[in-house]
């Protein structure tokens, strides 16, 4: 089987994940070079927005270092040009690209793509066909 081809089951596809917008919070809500803290059915998202540079960020706002929630207070900046995020409790760094750990350590956070439209923040979640 070629890489990009879905698994099947039975002849059956394996459900495609889509993207859908959810309507996060006013741009107002979020400070220049800030964070905030969204929740969406039951999962914080914190939403960072990098003033200087025009862009926004999302990922789970719980640090898998030692499952705090509070990623959203981390102290934002960057490494080589890449947008990070070092967790406010024990500084663990991620990026806010990928989500990998940039200490090099076996920890990661999801992330998620965020767009502006009309003066409204919004994350993209990603759901199976047919939910």
């Amino acid at each position: 089987m070629a890489m990009n081809e879905k698994s099947t089951f039975d002849g059956l596809k394996a459900p495609q994940a889509q993207l859908t917008w959810v309507k996060a919070a006013p741009v107002s809500a979020f400070a220049e070079n800030g964070s905030g803290c969204v929740l969406h059915e039951g999962e914080q998202i914190a939403v960072f927005n990098f003033t200087d540079t025009g862009r926004w960020f999302a990922c789970q706002n719980l640090c898998p270092h030692k499952q705090q929630m509070g990623l959203w207070r981390g102290l934002l900046g960057d490494q080589g040009g890449e947008p990070k995020v070092a967790c406010p409790f024990h500084k663990r760094t991620f990026s806010l690209e990928t989500g990998r750990n940039l200490q090099g350590e076996d920890l990661c956070v999801k992330t998620y793509p965020v767009k502006v439209e009309n003066g409204m923040v919004y994350v993209g979640i990603e759901t199976s066909e047919g939910q």
